[in-house]
């Protein structure tokens, strides 16, 4: 098992022949953020991972995933949102281009580091009380770019986040998943705006793999893909938290655990669009 550094994604990517491989972005130092696309017609649904440079365990599942998946709708996989972020926690700060000198002053681990390269948190730069989510960051000390929990200084401020957002708003997704590290817990509501059929969902993926369903502690709350998601939409989304440990999960641990996220993926795909109506 390798790791899934950049190098490792391009080429793993250039040997799914049965994926269309769309660039829809680039990171803060200049790699290419793709979606791999296939099948037409409703539902729609998307799975994206690499949130968090740490949560490398995250990008080897989306990969192994779509290697093996068999599948019937239109699906997209993002298999690494930030793969900046993901370098620097694998290969130093030294891959960081013009950012290194400043990541470096961050953080003295770069194992450690789940930001991008400036130190922006994808995962609350997104437009969901992210007003309320900055107030958190601000008492516990959070204030300017860090290798974990910084917001940034605006909603979708980094390429990254628009990448994300941009590919939903073009392609009308009836459904997404984030899938992060660690917990063993899927996440499926935000402020009350899960409809029914994504709680039902949620559960049959709980069933199916022997996670727990929770909420996320407070400073995890809001900011996030699947907040943004929930609160725009009104369409299911879910937040997979991977594995059991402390990140870096070790490579030693996928195998054992990539059968129970194989499990959500597949439920969470092949569920029937009549599950998914908008709004009904």
């Amino acid at each position: 098992m390798q790791y899934p550094d950049y190098r490792y994604q391009v080429n793993y990517i250039r040997r799914l022949k049965r994926w269309h491989v769309h660039v829809i972005g680039q990171s803060l130092c200049g790699r290419n953020l793709v979606a791999l696309r296939r099948g037409s017609g409703r539902p729609r649904v998307l799975i994206a991972a690499g949130f968090h440079g740490t949560e490398y365990l995250t990008v080897l599942a989306a990969l192994r995933f779509a290697r093996e998946c068999t599948c019937g709708g239109s699906v997209a996989i993002v298999p690494c949102v930030n793969p900046d972020g993901t370098e620097i926690a694998i290969n130093g700060f030294q891959t960081a281009g013009a950012y290194a000198a400043r990541a470096a002053l961050i953080c003295d681990d770069h194992r450690r580091w789940q930001a991008n390269a400036r130190g922006v948190d994808i995962n609350h730069n997104f437009p969901a009380c992210w007003e309320q989510v900055k107030q958190r960051e601000l008492d516990m000390g959070i204030s300017s770019p860090s290798c974990t929990r910084f917001g940034g200084y605006r909603p979708e401020s980094e390429p990254e986040t628009r990448a994300i957002t941009g590919l939903c708003r073009e392609a009308d997704f009836d459904r997404v998943l984030a899938l992060h590290s660690q917990g063993r817990e899927i996440y499926w509501d935000f402020e009350d705006c899960a409809p029914e059929r994504g709680r039902e969902l949620a559960a049959r993926m709980a069933q199916v793999s022997g996670y727990d369903l929770a909420q996320p502690e407070l400073i995890a709350t809001g900011g996030g893909f699947k907040d943004w998601f929930l609160q725009k939409y009104r369409r299911p989304g879910f937040t997979v938290e991977m594995g059991k440990g402390k990140n870096p999960l070790p490579l030693s641990d996928f195998e054992a655990e990539y059968p129970r996220v194989r499990a959500i993926l597949d439920t969470f795909i092949r569920a029937e669009s009549t599950d998914l109506m908008n709004g009904e």
